[in-house]
């Protein structure tokens, strides 16, 4: 086996990080419950995650000012100094929206991520270290402290690409998931009453049915953020709540009222027809 990819095997199984972990991840989740912070860091008006796309910014002006410290001249040493700095600034919100996501992981990928976290947490510190030395005169610990910045944020990078490629978090998980194209029954309009939902069979996926009067809505019922079940979750003011992590969306079209969710839930137009309630995926424009 790969040593890389048996050290992330190592910590995906070492339990021991489970407990502190646990109490981060409670803190955390406290923190960003407001719905306002919960959106931002979680990037749902962006319409996706938020924190791969903020990782630029401190990865980028870090690797550059590494690599003026390497090859660079003396000329090169304020905009290294800059960079730097950047790079810094960078960081605070970046880990913040890595905060949010991660609160949401369960057992290995929650063991990976707290390594990838103390990793970048560790970058951040040394980075910050070197910048002091550059700002006091000692640029020679300076660049030393840079470079082995450098070296532990590729670590948490690696561990960040894991994360995302290995263990699929936070990836939209109703990607591929097509429901039928052509009206198709799926249940018997008198075995759900005003105000009911049940989850049904359509074709290859399955749906959330919710009676509205004489009405009926459909969603897919695998919530995009983590794949929890929405058929087990609340429903209220015409939205459905996932019970694992609060999205919330609403079931007339499946828009996004609340996050972590980034990707809107994919929405089915349901009739009753000869005493059959049947449903087909809706055109993407709609």
């Amino acid at each position: 086996m790969n040593p890389l990819h048996a050290l992330v095997d190592a910590i995906e199984h070492y339990d021991r990080l489970d407990g502190v972990a646990s109490a981060i991840s409670k803190a955390a989740g406290k923190a960003v419950q407001p719905r306002l912070i919960r959106n931002i860091l979680s990037g749902t008006p962006l319409g996706h995650p938020l924190h791969p796309v903020l990782t630029d910014f401190p990865i980028g002006a870090w690797t550059m000012a590494t690599v003026l410290d390497t090859v660079g001249g003396p000329a090169s040493e304020p905009a290294a100094d800059i960079l730097v700095a950047v790079g810094i600034a960078t960081a605070v919100p970046t880990a913040a929206a890595g905060l949010n996501d991660w609160s949401d992981t369960q057992g290995k990928s929650r063991r990976v991520g707290l390594v990838h976290a103390v990793a970048n947490g560790s970058a951040l510190c040394l980075f910050s270290s070197s910048a002091v030395a550059r700002a006091s005169g000692s640029r020679t610990i300076g660049k030393a402290l840079g470079l082995a910045g450098f070296g532990v944020l590729m670590f948490g990078g690696f561990l960040g690409g894991h994360l995302s490629y290995g263990n699929a978090v936070n990836v939209n998980k109703t990607a591929g998931r097509t429901g039928p194209k052509e009206w198709t029954p799926v249940m018997a309009e008198s075995e759900l009453a005003d105000g009911e939902h049940r989850k049904v069979d359509a074709g290859k996926v399955s749906v959330l049915l919710y009676r509205s009067g004489s009405g009926v809505l459909a969603l897919d019922s695998v919530c995009s953020h983590m794949g929890g079940p929405l058929e087990e979750g609340t429903i209220a003011d015409g939205c459905v709540t996932c019970p694992w992590h609060g999205s919330t969306f609403r079931l007339g079209d499946g828009h996004i009222v609340r996050g972590p969710a980034t990707t809107p839930q994919p929405s089915y137009e349901a009739r009753v027809n000869d005493g059959q309630i049947e449903v087909r995926r809706r055109a993407p424009w709609e």
